[in-house]
C-alpha cells in the first residue's frame, strides 16, 4: 500500500526499527506484528521480493535493525506464478523471538520448484511443500548441511558483509551441473553451427515475413 496513513503516525511506538517510509507500507506492517508478538512469538510472512534488498526511504536500515536484533530465522525465495491475481515471485519471511539457532538465518532458493499446470499457473507439489519444510526443520535442530543452489545457513556476520541484503540466491550459490562428458571443444563447435542453422531459418522467416506484408500493401522500414 502506497497510502497507508504514514503522516498520522510518524511517532508511533511500533516503529522501533525505523519510522517506514510513507509510499510502501511493507515494513510498517512487519513493525505491527512484531510489536504484537509475544516473548517467544513466530511470524509468517509473505512479501514481494523487493523488501529483500530496497534501500529506498529507509528500509534498508530497518532491515537492517531487524536483523540485527536476531528475529530472522528463515527466508524463501518462491517461484513465479503461484498466484491467481499476479505473476511475480514472492519470498516467505520467517521471524522469531527465541530462535533455536542465534545468530543465524537459513536460506531456501525453492525457485526452481513447482510444476506448470496452466499456461499462467504453477502448483508445488506436496513433495516440494514437504521439502521445503524439511529443509527448514533440519535447520532449527542444527542438522541442516548446505546443498548448493537450494539451501545455505549464514551467520549474521555473513549477512552485514551483503549489506543487509536478504535475496537467498546471494548465499546459496548454483547448483552444480552434471558433467555430460562432451569435450567443451566438441560441444562449442556443435552448438555454433546449431546457432549457425538457426540464424539461417531465422533470415528466411524474415524474408519470408517481408513478401507476405508486402502482398498486402505494408512495408518494414
Amino acid at each position: 500500500m502506497s497510502d497507508w496513513g504514514a503522516e498520522k503516525l510518524q511517532e508511533d511506538v511500533r516503529w522501533k526499527y525505523g519510522i517506514p517510509p510513507s509510499g510502501n507500507a511493507n515494513f510498517a506492517w512487519m513493525q505491527h506484528m512484531i510489536h504484537h508478538l509475544s516473548p517467544t512469538g513466530k511470524i509468517g510472512l509473505v512479501l514481494a521480493n523487493g523488501a529483500l534488498s530496497s534501500q529506498s526511504g529507509g528500509e534498508g536500515m530497518i532491515r537492517e535493525n531487524i536483523i540485527k536484533a536476531d528475529l530472522v530465522e528463515c527466508i524463501v525465495a518462491m517461484p513465479d506464478k503461484l498466484f491467481y491475481s499476479t505473476g511475480i515471485p514472492v519470498s516467505l519471511w520467517f521471524l522469531n523471538r527465541s530462535k533455536k539457532q542465534t545468530g543465524k538465518t537459513v536460506f531456501i532458493d525453492a525457485r526452481g520448484l513447482g510444476t506448470m499446470v496452466t499456461r499462467k499457473l504453477r502448483e508445488l507439489s506436496e513433495d516440494d511443500i514437504m521439502k521445503i519444510a524439511n529443509t527448514y526443520e533440519a535447520y532449527v535442530e542444527g542438522t541442516l548441511e548446505d546443498e548448493k543452489g537450494f539451501c545455505a545457513v549464514v551467520s549474521t556476520e555473513d549477512i552485514a558483509k551483503q549489506d543487509y541484503i536478504l535475496t537467498p540466491g546471494r548465499y546459496v550459490g548454483i547448483a552444480e551441473t552434471q558433467d555430460d562428458g562432451e569435450p567443451f571443444e566438441e560441444k562449442m563447435a556443435r552448438l555454433t553451427s546449431e546457432l549457425g542453422d538457426l540464424f539461417e531459418q531465422s533470415h528466411k522467416l524474415e524474408d519470408e515475413i517481408r513478401k507476405q506484408l508486402a502482398s498486402i500493401g505494408f512495408t518494414i522500414k
